[in-house]
């Protein structure tokens, strides 16, 4: 049986540049695409579900990494057109050293949705938790977190980090995420799929 988001087609609204190349990727042409020219190049990191996307920019528009643009379907104003999605081993040096402080910040934007996944985690099999695949988050802390939330469900990271003792889950989300990226983990929880 199909995941729901793997039923309809969905796509990333706004990303956050990792990385701007003025003069274009070297190994990257633009052809096939009548009107447009090769140009500035920008990698960027989808808001919603990480993905890895690179772009040309329109002309005499300069971004700097951790920049939000939109990319969705409409009208856009720095973006000329999606190029594709990207594996992690084709972002650059920069890119990839710039990636866990997007990750991070886009945790930090979405807390809700990242708290909910906390109070909703379930099994993925009859031995393991979705909460085990979090780096830093074994057994103990698993059983810690389902006792918690059956009490009363978590508010923020603050409330999970106290009520839990679990350290710093946002840079324990953000490492979970650049597993995915890396293509280190046989399952998903934040990402999609190349």
């Amino acid at each position: 049986m199909k995941r729901a988001d793997e039923m309809e087609k969905r796509y990333e609204e706004y990303a956050y540049v990792l990385d701007f190349l003025p003069h274009g990727r070297p190994g990257v042409r633009i052809t096939g695409r009548a009107g447009y020219r090769a140009g500035a190049l920008v990698q960027l990191v989808g808001e919603d579900f990480f993905t890895l996307l690179e772009a040309l920019v329109k002309e005499g528009v300069t971004l700097k990494p951790h920049d939000r643009v939109y990319v969705g379907k409409e009208a856009r104003e720095e973006i000329t057109y999606i190029i594709g999605r990207i594996g992690y081993d084709e972002l650059t040096a920069a890119a990839k050293a710039e990636l866990p402080a997007v990750i991070s910040r886009i945790v930090l934007n979405r807390e809700k949705w990242f708290v909910n996944f906390f109070n909703t985690a379930q099994a993925i099999t009859p031995r393991m938790h979705a909460l085990e695949l979090i780096p830093g988050i074994g057994k103990k802390y698993m059983w810690q977190v389902i006792r918690e939330r059956e009490k009363k469900p978590f508010e923020s990271f603050e409330d999970l980090q106290r009520r839990t003792q679990i350290p710093n889950p946002v840079k324990l989300l953000t490492k979970r995420i650049l597993e995915e990226l890396a293509g280190e983990s046989k399952y998903r929880l934040f990402t999609r799929a190349r």
